[in-house]
């Protein structure tokens, strides 16, 4: 039998980076003139700023001259310019699937997505899944949601593409899903990490060991966690998997271009797809040397349909350029995604990310895979309770002196951690509600001003 090639693109992805920035920069100067000259809602942008496609002549000058866009910019164009916004640049002929943002904050920012981009992301997602691991011949699980949301679909072309055998089930029906797997020896799961551990959770009290399912590897999209060691070491070893890390945002389809290699030491960039930034937080023309963390910001170098130039996307993180063992020359994301910027809260003035909470918890023997982090402002102060189970596994004969001395640990953890004083409560197994795609971790009852 022949032996699996060792990458979906060996020139592509093992070229010396120089060779790789100066295709970049053509296909930078290229995007911006295509969104000057037919997107409104660039020339618009670009003009108000300034900025003209041709005062970039290097890489340098794109990030220091190029204006970033923002969701909220998409949203308010798309409002004024329905339904798609004027940077749409397809015609109704050429627009094959339309897709969309979860709308949690409002409406869902649409996405339309012309037949030719279609059939590239197909091709970009193949690269990033055999990244991680997946080859023709694997059974591969999608137990992600199909519907607006593009992280099924994008899954299904890719795995499709790279030849491996699709099983598009979808979220929910816990049960069933576990069922099935063992039925049809699913050896690939792509899931959400929160999903992942419900569905743990679920195989257990089927009766079932996880550890002896058919699975060998799980990519973990949609949120941050699987980067997370905690979460990684409670999927690895409660499947008995290799966990890897993939995604960028919606936005950025085709989004596997943050994709983890066998030597699972973060995510590799595929630069040569989507230019991925790290900006200073506080000003996103100014780049961050490697092993700074700040802003990330992507731009799609190919698509034409809804191009996004310098997407402010709200992540954060840090990029390396140290060679990996696989060959592969891309830079890094070392610890890929390790959380939102306009995820992170502020309690009495301190800092902290939904997903450094949950690394602090999962540190703690005890615990369970599910929390809640409840805010709430009592006179002038906040006060922030952190409400997790205890682990089903745990189980003692004086639950309430267990459940206390549990409370006292995590407290002990998460103010050596973050440095700031949660209260906590432990909760039986099965109180919280749980997500079929992406964990909300975070009830702020905190009163907001309004003009």
């Amino acid at each position: 039998m022949e032996k699996p090639r060792a990458y979906w693109n060996s020139e592509k992805e093992t070229r010396p980076r120089d060779v790789r920035e100066a295709e970049v920069l053509g296909l930078m100067q290229r995007q911006l003139r295509y969104a000057y000259d037919h997107l409104p809602f660039y020339r618009r942008h670009y003009d108000r700023a300034g900025f003209h496609p041709d005062q970039v002549t290097s890489i340098a000058t794109f990030t220091a001259r190029v204006p970033i866009i923002t969701k909220q910019m998409l949203r308010d164009d798309q409002a004024e310019h329905a339904p798609f916004g004027s940077y749409l640049g397809a015609g109704p002929v050429d627009v094959c699937r339309v897709h969309g943002s979860s709308g949690t904050s409002g409406k869902p920012t649409l996405y339309a997505i012309s037949r030719g981009d279609w059939d590239y992301i197909a091709e970009v997602m193949a690269q990033a899944f055999y990244t991680c691991g997946v080859r023709p011949g694997d059974v591969v699980q999608l137990a992600t949601v199909f519907s607006l949301f593009m992280g099924g679909w994008g899954s299904l072309l890719g795995i499709e593409r790279l030849g491996a055998t699709a099983f598009p089930v979808g979220a929910g029906e816990t049960e069933r899903q576990i069922e099935l797997m063992w039925r049809i020896k699913s050896t690939v799961l792509i899931t959400t990490p929160s999903y992942a551990l419900h569905m743990l959770e679920v195989a257990r009290s089927m009766g079932l060991d996880p550890s002896t399912s058919p699975l060998r590897l799980g990519i973990f999209i949609g949120e941050p966690g699987s980067s997370i060691p905690g979460t990684r070491q409670a999927l690895e070893s409660g499947w008995g998997i290799v966990v890897r890390d993939m995604a960028t945002t919606s936005e950025m389809t085709p989004w596997g271009t943050n994709a983890e290699c066998e030597r699972g030491q973060g995510v590799h960039v595929m630069q040569d797809e989507v230019w991925t930034e790290i900006v200073a937080k506080d000003n996103p023309n100014r780049a961050l040397p490697d092993g700074e963390s700040g802003a990330v910001v992507y731009t799609h170098l190919r698509r034409q349909s809804q191009p996004m130039i310098r997407f402010y996307s709200g992540d954060e993180s840090h990029m390396t350029y140290e060679s990996c063992g696989c060959g592969r020359t891309y830079p890094r994301l070392p610890m890929g995604v390790y959380g939102r910027l306009d995820d992170m809260l502020l309690i009495r003035g301190a800092n902290v990310y939904p997903s450094q909470v949950q690394r602090s918890l999962l540190s703690v023997p005890g615990t369970g895979v599910e929390f809640k982090i409840v805010l709430e402002r009592n006179g002038a102060l906040d006060t922030a309770t952190v409400r997790v189970e205890r682990d089903p596994a745990a189980k003692t004969a004086n639950q309430a002196d267990f459940d206390g001395e549990l409370a006292k640990q995590v407290k002990r953890r998460l103010k050596n951690d973050t440095n700031i004083n949660f209260e906590v409560e432990v909760l039986p197994p099965n109180s919280l509600e749980r997500a079929i795609s992406k964990a909300n971790r975070v009830d702020d009852r905190r009163p907001r001003f309004r003009p």
